[in-house]
């Protein structure tokens, strides 16, 4: 299976950007879609952005017109570029990778707003 490995996760001040990159370990085959979620203390995690293979991007209500996902076949890698950050976008961000075979979640990166 192929393995995913997030970074760029750190402490902001609001208003500031940050950054995510979401690394696969391997080669993508047959992918469906790759995307970023996010899960706040004591609540649900959510979708935050989300690209398919075809280039088709959809984003979280609260994120629209801050945050923009892109993704780089080449390097099996997708971004996440945040502008504008507020402290309710602190949360921990995960990487999702939907392909024919896997449902897969990388391990986390924690993004701190501080107002």
């Amino acid at each position: 299976q192929v393995q995913l490995v997030e970074s760029g996760g750190g402490l902001v001040q609001a208003g500031g950007s940050l950054r995510l990159s979401c690394v696969a370990s391997k080669s993508i085959r047959g992918l469906i879609a790759m995307g970023w979620y996010r899960q706040a203390p004591g609540k649900q995690r959510e979708l935050v952005a989300r690209i398919t293979s075809g280039g088709v991007t959809n984003y979280g209500d609260s994120v629209r017109g801050r945050f923009t996902i892109s993704r780089d076949s080449a390097l099996n890698t997708v971004y996440l570029q945040m502008n504008s950050l507020k402290p309710e976008d602190t949360a921990v961000y995960y990487c999702n990778l939907q392909t024919i075979l896997q449902n897969s979640w990388g391990p986390g990166t924690q993004v701190t707003v501080s107002s």
